[in-house]
């Protein structure tokens, strides 16, 4: 397993996203990329492990919405590593809205 997770909920829809392009950053270099899965899921994204500092996430929303009216056609989540464990980063979207936080 990888050191960093995630998984993309439409909110709007009360489903996975899938097909959602994610890269993995640090200090603008790409580290990893993927796409969410049919559960919306991108389980192992990057190396095992992941030196303590400063990531960003990006998500390739703009596809996933494709006709529907979206307000944000990325989205882009910086956090900290901090530590050896795994660390999953689940992203709740809508079209005019998300949420992010720390999962397990």
């Amino acid at each position: 397993m990888s050191h960093l997770s995630t998984h993309v909920l439409d909110t709007a829809l009360g489903k996975p996203a899938a097909g959602i392009p994610v890269a993995l950053f640090q200090n603008g270099e790409l580290l990893a990329d993927g796409t969410t899965d049919a559960d919306g899921r991108v389980a192992s994204l990057g190396p095992d492990s992941l030196p303590a500092g400063g990531y960003t996430l990006l998500f390739d929303v703009a596809a996933y919405f494709g006709d529907r009216p979206a307000f944000y056609p990325r989205v882009i989540v910086d956090f900290s590593i901090t530590g050896p464990e795994h660390y999953h980063v689940p992203l709740l979207l809508s079209p005019f809205g998300y949420s992010t936080y720390r999962g397990s």
